[in-house]
Order: C-alpha cells, then structure tokens, then sequence
C-alpha cells in the first residue's frame, strides 16, 4: 500500500492544531478561584496532604535585614530534612525527574539534600490585579503555538488547560522590566581545567510593561538580550545581540571588535550549537528554554509534587569561588537546596514535519512562579541524553522570583557546564529594568556599533 507523505504530515499538522485550538479555555468559574482556592497566580494555595508543602501565605515580600542578593540567606539556619543517594534512591524515585535519577546512578557521591519546603515566591499586587482582569481574554494563535493575545505584567493562563499555556505562563512570568548582571559560563575540560566565558549581560522583558494590553503593543517582542563578553582576552570585546520574539525564531547579530562592524547572525536559533561548548550546549537551552514553540507538540501530563531545586541562596552567594563550585563530574553538592514543591509536568515531543536534536522533552515547571526548574532531553531512539537544572530564588526587590543559574549535563559525554553564574560577578542588578538602567533603547543593531566603537 502507496501512502502519500505529505498529505500524512498534512493530516498529523492538523490533528495537532485542532487538538490545541479546540481545547476548553478555563471558564469563569476556574477563573473565580484565584485568590480563593488558588493563588492569585494560579498555584494550589492549600498543603498537601501530609504538610510537607504548606500552605502559600503571600510569599517572601521582606527581605531580611541586610540582605541583598548575592549577599545573604533568608532560610541559613535550615537543615537538610534528609538527603538522596545511590542507596536511598529507590525510596524517593518516584518524587524525581529521570535525569536527576540517572544522575544519581552514573556519579558516585551525587546526592540531593532536601530541605524544609518554603513557597517565597509571590508577584506584585499590579501582577495580581491584572492576571484577575485579563486571563480571559488570553488566546493561543491559528498555528497553535504562538501568543495571539495576553495583556502585559500578568500571568497569560493562570489555570492552564494545556501543555502551550503552561510554556507560555513560564516564557511570560513577570521578573521586573529588566535586568543586567556580570554572568559566567564555566566547563570542564577533561583534564580538569575549569574555562570560564564571562560576559556582561543585559535581558529586557517588554511584556513585564502594565502598559501592554495586547503583543502588537510590544511590537511582538518576548524578550531582548545584549550580552558583552569580558573574557577570556581572544573574545573580549566581542558583543551579541538576540531579538525574542512572540510568533517566530529569534534574530540575533554578533559584533566583532577587530573587524569593527556588526554582522547578522546567519543562525542563533533551536539546535545550533553554541561556539566554545564542544556541542554540549543548542541556543535553545539558554535559561533553560528560549525561542520559538513551533517545533514541537506539547503535552500537559499534570501537576505532580516532586523534588526541585529551590531557594537557591546558598548557590548564588557571592563568597563562592568558582574552582570550589565547578567539580570535574557535578556541581558542588553543599552549595545545592532542594525542596518538595507542586510543578507542572509538560512533555514536547517534535513534530512530524519538523525537527531537531531533542526529539523529546519534559518540562517541570513551578506552581508558585512558573519558574522551570528541570529538563529532561531525549535523542531520536528515546534514550535520555541530556538534564538541565535551574535555580530559584526569591527577591523582595521586585516582588517575584529569579533564577540566572543553571546546569545542563550530557550523560551521554559525561560532561556539563554551568552558565548564568553570577558569585564572582561584581554586578547582580535585578531591578535595573525598573529603574532605568535598562530600557529598550540599548537593544537595537546601531547600538552594538556604538558601543563596541565607543
């Protein structure tokens, strides 16, 4: 029997886009329990059963006294509940993402302390207000992936009905307007010399704006990223433009210091490989996930509670040194907080008219800040190939949740790298977006020449 292929893509492409666009939208009713039943947000607002997650109550709004980030933990005096091994695992596997456990049996000595659970993480009352006033109106596009309609500084889908609403609240939380800080890239060579790439970089979230009441408002922008590289010497000076937006690939352009002048970057997008991580690391891994969501279809599998990487304070203290975080095998295991917390599990698998290197994916994202907290990667045969993990960690300053520091292992390698580490920075300026010391004006081509001309 003959099969027409392309009417057979054609066929799967449409299954796909009626199964996202006919799916119920969340009714008033659903809408009516945040703040109630829910958070504000949309995270379940009562403990579990057993209390090992309390209840929300609003969140980490003060700091502590002196506290800064980088500088400080408002949860030092906790100890570890227990920890998670080789020898334990068994017991708590069911509580982990596959590439935690996998993990767990390839390196001796990796483990997981787990912590008392807190939920800090909250958003301001302007985020509240709006997600209330706007969720309804909140649609996915025609193609089933991209963002038609959302207003800014609100959480798009609070009570999500499927797998792209859940990737959308995680692309859209609210962080503040912008933020800037001095980030490293660090890995491992096999003989154990730790390469460090550290840049300048400066995010800027158009849609964290009160003023944006529909994506043509932020002329479909996600997101605009500079990134300034320090060192090492032989790409100093070197500086990267990247342009996200709501409904295609992003754009980026490079400027070279010895050449003086600003080129296009032919590709910056999905699989590509970054220059300098020997493959180990796609464009799209950057801050766990970036670009477009049109390769794959994408599941919401539900709301499990498990193990993540949390409160992150200890991480991101400036008194780290990097020799002393970056192991040959793993990061630091001291210097890692899990707790226990409710996430969203959604599971891309690509397309059958497209493709790329991970044809699997399972995204764990936070109830609280819709934070994602862990990937797991899968290659063509269905064997696990890669993990990534975040951080996260609560700011008072700007009402809501961060994360600059991730991991990604390749477990096929048996490499990893860290990126987005700020300890031995001498800038984390999480509110340079709320008070002007990032705005739009700094992401456009002309600006890269001027500053790398300057």
């Amino acid at each position: 029997m003959s099969i027409d292929f392309n009417k057979t893509l054609l066929c799967s492409a449409l299954v796909a886009l009626f199964s996202v666009s006919s799916a119920q939208a969340a009714t008033s009713a659903d809408l009516a329990k945040l703040g109630n039943e829910l958070t504000p947000f949309g995270a379940e607002k009562a403990a579990n059963a057993n209390g090992s997650i309390p209840a929300w109550d609003g969140g980490l709004t003060q700091a502590p006294s002196g506290w800064q980030p980088g500088h400080g933990d408002p949860y030092g005096a906790d100890k570890p509940l227990y920890s998670i091994d080789a020898k334990n695992l068994a017991q708590y596997q069911a509580q982990l993402p596959a590439g935690q456990v996998a993990l767990i049996k390839t390196y001796p000595g990796y483990r997981l302390d787990v912590y008392p659970t807190h939920r800090s993480c909250t958003f301001p009352t302007e985020v509240a207000q709006r997600t209330k006033e706007f969720a309804a109106q909140s649609k996915i596009g025609s193609d089933g992936w991209s963002l038609e309609q959302a207003a800014g500084a609100s959480i798009p889908f609070p009570v999500p009905q499927n797998g792209i609403e859940v990737m959308w609240n995680y692309k859209l939380r609210y962080m503040g307007m912008g933020r800037r800080a001095q980030v490293s890239m660090l890995m491992r060579e096999k003989g154990g010399a730790l390469t460090e790439l550290k840049q300048w970089a400066h995010e800027y979230y158009p849609y964290n704006d009160p003023a944006v009441k529909s994506p043509a408002d932020t002329g479909d922008f996600e997101a605009k990223m500079l990134y300034d590289v320090l060192s090492p010497a032989s790409r100093a000076g070197e500086m990267y433009l990247v342009h996200g937006y709501l409904d295609k690939p992003q754009d980026s352009w490079i400027y070279f210091p010895g050449q003086r002048r600003v080129r296009r970057a032919p590709s910056f997008a999905y699989d590509n490989p970054i220059a300098g991580t020997d493959s180990l690391y796609f464009v799209d891994q950057m801050n766990m996930f970036t670009g477009a969501l049109d390769r794959y279809d994408f599941k919401l599998v539900g709301k499990k509670e498990m193990v993540m990487p949390y409160n992150s304070y200890k991480l991101i203290d400036k008194s780290n040194k990097f020799e002393d975080l970056i192991g040959q095998d793993y990061l630091n295991r001291d210097v890692q907080r899990y707790e226990q917390h409710r996430v969203w599990v959604v599971e891309a698998t690509v397309k059958a008219d497209k493709r790329h290197s991970f044809a699997k994916r399972v995204f764990y994202i936070d109830e609280d800040s819709w934070a994602l907290l862990h990937v797991d990667m899968y290659d063509a045969k269905g064997n696990l190939w890669r993990a990534q993990e975040g951080s996260i960690w609560a700011n008072p300053q700007t009402q809501s949740c961060t994360g600059f520091e991730y991991s990604m292992y390749d477990l096929v390698a048996r490499r990893y790298l860290v990126d987005g580490f700020t300890q031995e920075g001498e800038v984390l300026d999480i509110t340079a977006g709320i008070e002007g010391r990032v705005s739009d004006k700094m992401f456009n081509a002309n600006e890269l020449r001027r500053r790398g001309e300057r």
